[in-house]
């Protein structure tokens, strides 16, 4: 869930620093996994910045996204919006492992009065 939030956070912010703001932020849940779209006004796709100093502030959030997201990219908006959406993918949380059959749970003592 953190991981995802700081996705969402980074594309939004980068919408709010080189694009005037977003326009409309989608979350698309699919047993495949998590969609967020932001879409903004403004047409230039998001670029890495050159390398350069690293203790800059700024300038990672595109390095976040490509080693949390699952993929991510951007495309004009269609229809009477001008600009572009950028979108990024993250898959379903792990499912917990069900049970062995016939294997042993361990059970904690309860705490109480």
């Amino acid at each position: 869930m953190e991981d995802v939030l700081l996705l969402v956070s980074e594309v939004v912010t980068n919408a709010c620093l080189h694009a005037g703001g977003p326009r409309e932020l989608v979350l698309r849940h699919s047993v495949d996994g998590l969609r967020v779209e932001v879409s903004d006004d403004s047409p230039e796709p998001p670029r890495r910045r050159p390398p350069g100093d690293r203790s800059r502030p700024g300038g990672h959030g595109l390095i976040v996204l490509a080693r949390l997201a699952r993929s991510w990219g951007a495309e004009p908006s269609g229809g009477a919006f001008p600009g572009k959406t950028v979108w990024l993918e993250v898959p379903p949380p792990a499912q917990p492992h069900p049970p062995v059959p016939g294997g042993t749970q361990s059970s904690q003592p309860s705490q109480g009065s």
